[in-house]
């Protein structure tokens, strides 16, 4: 009937559903870093040598991830996750986790160690120039 007031346990229902969707949006969020995509051109990540052979970094602020192969060997990846494209911020030892759904990607390879993601990262092009770390495209 036009004009009836709500009843008390409709509008305390809602009222409940707000910060049950404030998590939910939350849980979602990316934390900070809202760019969800790889460089489209190349990026200094700065010096070689703050990457020693045999471990990997992460440069959240460009969204890529390095790795040192061997003295004169790199790999880079895109760390968007390709389960849900969140930026991807931890990486631990060569091991990069998605705070969004908990993919697990080696940082040498790209390969998924854990679902939900099922595609690798994308791997980009990288090079020293000058002691320094380049990777994007055309680098």
């Amino acid at each position: 009937m036009p004009g009836t007031p709500p009843a008390r346990r409709t509008v305390l229902r809602a009222a409940a559903l707000v910060p049950a969707a404030g998590l939910g949006l939350a849980a979602c969020s990316t934390g900070g870093n809202g760019n969800r995509s790889a460089p489209t051109e190349p990026v200094d990540l700065g010096a070689a040598e703050e990457v020693p052979v045999g471990s990997s970094k992460l440069y959240t602020d460009e969204n890529v991830v390095v790795s040192r192969i061997s003295d004169d060997e790199y790999k880079a990846f895109s760390s968007i996750c390709t389960h849900a494209r969140c930026p991807i911020q931890k990486l631990k030892g060569t091991k990069l986790t998605c705070q969004c759904h908990g993919s697990e990607f080696d940082a040498r390879s790209g390969k998924v160690l854990r679902e939900p993601a099922v595609s690798p990262l994308a791997e980009l092009p990288v090079k020293v120039a000058g002691g320094k770390i380049v990777a994007g495209p055309e680098a």
